[in-house]
């Protein structure tokens, strides 16, 4: 069942090569407008990336991911008063965005890239999104292969969601994401769909982020480029949405804020007079 109020997270990368977007807000003011669209648009959460998660991606120095996106989260920290996450999977890039004004911190190795992550997202206090993939993402999608995808990515972030608690982050402050895309095939993507009740019954809120995604592409071949993929990304974000997602982390902010306004408006309809 859908949750009550499902959080639209709109995607903002600052980065030259990210699959969708890439290079189109790689300046400091197209950036900020393009966040500033997102918020009027209906944003929840704003999620600022310095570096390309996309399969095959390389990877930037800390410092470079942090001259990327601090003075953008600092704008937008100037402006707004909403949540702001940074999309990382480096301390040093969390901690300085954290310190510029960002409240939420998602991190697609949840919290594995790096010895210190653990005890840096318990010392910052932040809000964290805990993603499942498997390997890096220059090679995660050559082979990806699972006996039983949703079993093992359950188990996975189960077991991530208890270091991260016993490092020291607040139970509450937990998000898990189950990783659409990220070393994984078009049926394992659609069976994590289809089975995401099992992830939220760990009872953490579940981020779900599959706008976009070579997945549509898999099931409508016609769906080439990202842009292509706009019908796909609603049906997945309400999918998504219906079977209890809290939050859904999207490109497409208002389409996906109207489609979700429906959804609950006809779920409202069909409950019985009091």
């Amino acid at each position: 069942m859908a949750h009550q109020t499902t959080r639209v997270m709109g995607i903002v990368n600052v980065t030259p090569d990210s699959f969708s977007d890439g290079g189109r807000h790689d300046t400091r003011e197209a950036a900020l407008a393009h966040a500033l669209r997102l918020i009027e648009q209906g944003a929840d959460v704003l999620d600022i990336g310095g570096e390309s998660t996309r399969p095959g991606s390389d990877p930037v120095s800390e410092d470079e991911e942090i001259a990327r996106t601090l003075p953008l989260i600092a704008a937008i920290r100037a402006r707004w008063d909403g949540m702001i996450s940074i999309d990382t999977m480096k301390p040093g890039v969390a901690r300085a965005a954290v310190a510029a004004g960002a409240g939420m911190w998602n991190d697609v190795t949840a919290l594995m890239h790096n010895p210190d992550s653990l005890a840096t997202a318990a010392e910052l206090g932040c809000e964290v999104v805990l993603m499942h993939m498997k390997g890096a993402p220059k090679t995660m999608q050559d082979d990806p292969r699972y006996d039983d995808v949703v079993a093992e990515v359950v188990a996975h972030l189960s077991a991530r969601a208890e270091a991260a608690m016993q490092a020291g982050v607040a139970r509450e402050k937990i998000w898990l994401d189950p990783g659409i895309g990220f070393a994984k095939t078009t049926d394992h993507n659609l069976a994590l769909t289809a089975r995401l009740e099992a992830l939220v019954d760990l009872g953490f809120p579940v981020l779900y982020a599959a706008s976009r995604k070579r997945m549509i592409q898999g099931v409508d071949a016609s769906a080439v480029q990202a842009s292509d993929r706009l019908g796909g990304s609603l049906a997945l974000a309400l999918e998504g949405a219906r079977r209890g997602a809290r939050m859904v982390r999207v490109h497409d902010v208002r389409e996906t804020v109207q489609a979700l306004k429906l959804q609950a408006a006809v779920r409202a309809r069909g409950r019985p007079a009091s």
